[in-house]
């Protein structure tokens, strides 16, 4: 199908359902969109990202185009692509967006432009463990887990489960109703009977 013949508000109303419509509009007007990247800065990014958002407004402009309204679709688009690249740079100077502003990519080289090794790569996959090696883990954790009940006394153990929680020694005198250096002296014990297994 020939859509140069075709206004460029027909081929809005077509692009409804005509996807090579909407295809033919967003190749048109790309030049449009990439001239008004250019005018702005987005803090954290670059002109591409700019670029792109122009692309989403542009194609909303042509999803929300409504023919019966007294404006043409150029117009129309150049105001969608301006309202999307303002949004992202409104949204981008904002501070909770601060963690996606100053990402780190995973696939840029490490060295710059030197070295073909990216950071994705010096990332270590999953340790996927064969069922043989997860009963070996899990006859261990029996161990331990017997050992415990074995060795430690039950203020001992109370202790141990609170440190394993995180709480500092005063948390855990507090907890327990004891002195703080009898939290430390009861770890210590726990150290020593562990480690004489």
């Amino acid at each position: 199908m020939n859509y140069q013949n075709y206004t460029d508000e027909e081929l809005a109303a077509r692009a409804k359902t005509d996807r090579a419509a909407a295809d033919f509009l967003l190749n048109k007007y790309k030049n449009m969109v990439r001239a008004r990247a250019k005018a702005y800065f987005l803090a954290g990014g670059d002109s591409d990202d700019l670029v792109q958002e122009g692309m989403i407004g542009l194609f909303r402009a042509i999803g929300d185009f409504d023919p019966r309204k007294e404006a043409s679709f150029s117009s129309f688009a150049e105001l969608c692509v301006r309202r999307q690249i303002y949004t992202a740079i409104k949204s981008a100077g904002r501070q909770k967006h601060i963690p996606l502003n100053n990402y780190v990519s995973l696939n840029k080289p490490i060295d710059g432009e030197k070295s073909d090794i990216t950071l994705s790569d010096t990332i270590p996959g999953p340790v996927l463990l064969d069922p043989e090696n997860l009963y070996i883990r899990n006859e261990n954790l029996r161990d331990i887990e017997r050992e415990i009940e074995e060795k430690l006394s039950d203020l001992e153990k109370r202790v141990l489960i609170l440190h394993l929680q995180g709480m500092s020694y005063g948390e855990i005198a507090e907890i327990i109703n004891k002195p703080a250096k009898s939290i430390d002296n009861a770890l210590q014990r726990i150290k020593k009977k562990l480690d004489e297994s």
